[in-house]
């Protein structure tokens, strides 16, 4: 990977029962590149992972809380799947509200597998296009989204991915557009 991410600060926003190998590749990629990540998440201490959503997965130590956080620390944010880990994010105000204020400032936001869940909380997915693991694409369309089964989508700000398969694409794409903040939107399969 070309990019250079040396000075950019990542927010990557989870909680218990994170996708482990959703949080930990894309950190590495983004670490690679030179930014400096931060684990933010609705409580202190660590966070417990999940291989599968089903097996343990150890834990993740939490840098700073989403409430004490804004997004104007941050150049870019991550959300990870898993199934519980957006559903705990998606009723904390704290993490929705940062989440809309990332989105909302132009700064590139990446989910994937189930972290849209929390885009959709925010209100911030209508009329644009995404993707997703499957058994969440109807509540996207329900919000007002476009979805789109492609390994990884671009729409403005938004960067998605449908699924731990889809992680060397997903990785791949982040890092080139929180390098460049590009908004130009582009599907890519």
């Amino acid at each position: 990977m070309a990019a250079d991410l040396q000075g950019k600060r990542v927010a990557i926003l989870a909680a218990d029962g994170v996708e482990r190998v959703e949080l930990e590749q894309p950190r590495e990629a983004l670490e690679r590149a030179g930014a400096q990540t931060e684990v933010l998440s609705i409580h202190d201490g660590e966070i417990k992972a999940r291989k599968n959503d089903l097996d343990e997965a150890g834990t993740f130590t939490v840098d700073g809380l989403v409430a004490d956080a804004s997004a104007g620390d941050y150049d870019a944010l991550l959300l990870p799947g898993g199934t519980v880990n957006p559903d705990q994010l998606r009723v904390d105000k704290d993490a929705v509200s940062f989440v809309r204020d990332f989105v909302e400032s132009g700064k590139p936001v990446a989910a994937i597998c189930h972290g849209p869940w929390t885009l959709i909380e925010a209100g911030v997915v209508g009329g644009r296009t995404l993707t997703s693991f499957p058994s969440i694409r109807t509540d996207l369309r329900n919000a007002g989204a476009d979805v789109v089964d492609q390994d990884v989508v671009v729409d403005g700000n938004l960067i998605t991915s449908r699924s731990p398969d889809d992680l060397p694409a997903f990785c791949d794409t982040i890092v080139a557009k929180f390098a460049s903040n590009s908004t130009q939107a582009e599907v890519t399969s």
